[in-house]
């Protein structure tokens, strides 16, 4: 069954990915980028685990968590922004995208 959360959270980690590409070749910044590319990833891999919860709390517990690491995403972009190793154009579209 397609989900339009799960769908989300994909095309969200793919664009971490592409920023975390972004940040260690063009910039030659390795620390935040670690950083936001695990939490980043992680918002999905999350969504996609609890749907296989063994029960309505395990499910609740990994969609917690996932709404956590989308918190800690937005700190993570926020350093990145305010530092300028990205635009306000991309903290943006970046954050627009967490936001949903």
């Amino acid at each position: 069954m397609k989900s339009p959360l799960k769908d989300k959270s994909y095309s969200f980690a793919l664009r971490i990915i592409n920023l975390y590409k972004y940040l260690t070749s063009e910039k030659k910044e390795f620390v935040m980028s670690k950083q936001i590319l695990r939490s980043g990833t992680a918002i999905g891999a999350l969504i996609c685990e609890s749907e296989f919860g063994q029960s309505k709390a395990d499910f609740s517990s990994k969609m917690s968590i996932a709404l956590k690491e989308a918190n800690e995403t937005v700190y993570w972009l926020c350093l990145l922004n305010d530092s300028g190793y990205i635009d306000a154009k991309m903290f943006n579209s970046l954050s627009k995208d967490l936001q949903e």
